[in-house]
């Protein structure tokens, strides 16, 4: 379910490996990594282990020489070698700015600095990622900023749409407030005076994309133009090293209901898909929105699902007994199915549609014969995936009050069960 891989002490360590090409392809798992500092880990201890269990051959370290001298960098080992490149030559102090500056415009202009000033780096470490067959990893200080852009590029050089790519960023505010946590520690409890510290807002990485491609064109262009690089033969090697088709086969899925120590984990899912709809333009989930104590109350007073293939987690669903704020007082004929959540990129095709049957005979075995649920009226796409599932629409709630203390309209939906 998550890209970020748990240690201790490192808190955006993820695996680029899953995302899908515009051309049906997927980039290779456990091949390309980026991480925040590398040089918290510490020999002997069970996160170096778990490290080096990756088989990282390569570790690129995007921070200034200076940071890697003050910080610490990757502790020395033979099973992989060091390379420091320093692709932000103006250097600039996020935590100090002002709260009126605006997150989004203040770091696609920063970002956009690097690609102009960085080219001799942003070269080498490309060449690094291309000269390779066995895993590497690429990191700067927090894993947001000058990592974000090299998997920009690298991501946008293989293929992978932008939405994806602003996606992939936006996943640093899955690690915000552990990374928040590391500044105070550093910096005698302090917080920073900047409210954007740490954040990744998809609209940072959406307005540098769309900066990027005004000034150069295309990330073949940038490598061709700036970089000085044969951008097609650079291109047709990253591909040829970092693609595979999709899978042919699955695991079956299986199914489990929650208990309250997955409450976290359910948060975690919901967060990671609310930030897929943000990068995609669908106003609908807010990471943050719903908190433990949701889950936990919907486990006292209805079900809440997960789904599994094999050993990864691939969706959930919340399954309510009554909705009142949806559908106003009904007898006890139906089961309201909220929150249907699949994994990003790594769920099986249809699992969406599994899930929802599999919460569908849930309903009908208590003898239930509806099932229901409620989408955005501002979200036709979804009401049209229902249709499909054979669901109809009987209604619209102008009003609905989901606790957010923001009313809004939603679609009614009803399907009877045979």
């Amino acid at each position: 379910m998550d890209r970020h891989i748990p240690f201790e002490s490192l808190h955006n360590f993820r695996d680029l490996g899953g995302y899908r090409t515009a051309d049906g392809l997927r980039v290779r798992p456990g091949r390309l990594f980026r991480s925040d500092s590398l040089g918290k880990l510490s020999p002997g201890t069970e996160d170096w282990d778990r490290f080096l269990s990756l088989g990282v051959r390569t570790v690129v370290d995007l921070r200034h020489p200076w940071e890697a001298d003050r910080w610490g960098r990757v502790p020395a080992d033979a099973s992989f070698t060091y390379h420091n490149l320093s692709i932000e030559h103006r250097p600039y102090d996020q935590a100090a700015q002002t709260p009126d500056v605006d997150p989004g415009p203040y770091l696609a202009e920063r970002y956009l600095e690097v690609a102009e000033d960085g080219t001799k780096e942003i070269r080498a470490a490309l060449e690094l990622v291309a000269e390779t067959d066995e895993p590497l990893v690429f990191h700067c200080a927090s894993g947001k900023d000058r990592t974000g852009q090299l998997a920009a590029l690298v991501l946008g050089l293989l293929g992978v749409p932008e939405p994806t790519i602003t996606e992939d960023f936006s996943l640093t505010e899955l690690a915000t407030r552990a990374l928040l946590a590391d500044w105070r520690a550093r910096n005698a409890g302090r917080t920073p005076d900047w409210p954007g510290f740490g954040r990744a807002p998809e609209r940072a990485m959406r307005l540098y994309l769309e900066a990027f491609r005004a000034r150069y064109g295309s990330p073949e262009a940038y490598v061709s133009q700036a970089l000085g690089l044969n951008a097609q033969a650079l291109s047709e090697t990253l591909r040829a090293k970092l693609l595979e088709p999709l899978p042919t086969a699955w695991p079956a899925l299986t199914y489990r209901r929650a208990t309250p120590s997955d409450a976290a984990t359910l948060v975690r899912l919901r967060d990671t898909a609310a930030l897929w709809q943000i990068a995609r333009g669908i106003v609908q989930w807010q990471p943050g929105e719903k908190d433990e104590a949701h889950f936990l109350e919907v486990m006292r007073d209805g079900e809440v699902w997960l789904a599994y293939a094999g050993d990864h987690l691939v969706g959930g669903w919340e399954l309510w007994w009554t909705d009142p704020a949806a559908w106003g007082p009904r007898p006890p004929d139906a089961g309201y199915v909220h929150r249907l959540m699949t994994t990003p990129h790594t769920a099986p095709p249809g699992t969406g549609r599994r899930l929802l049957a599999r919460a569908e005979s849930r309903i009908a075995a208590t003898g239930r014969p509806y099932a229901r649920l409620d989408c955005l009226s501002a979200n036709p796409r979804l009401r049209t995936y229902y249709e499909s599932a054979g669901y109809t629409v009987v209604g619209e709630q102008r009003a609905k009050d989901g606790g957010t203390g923001s009313p809004y309209a939603v679609t009614l939906l009803e399907k009877r069960l045979g």
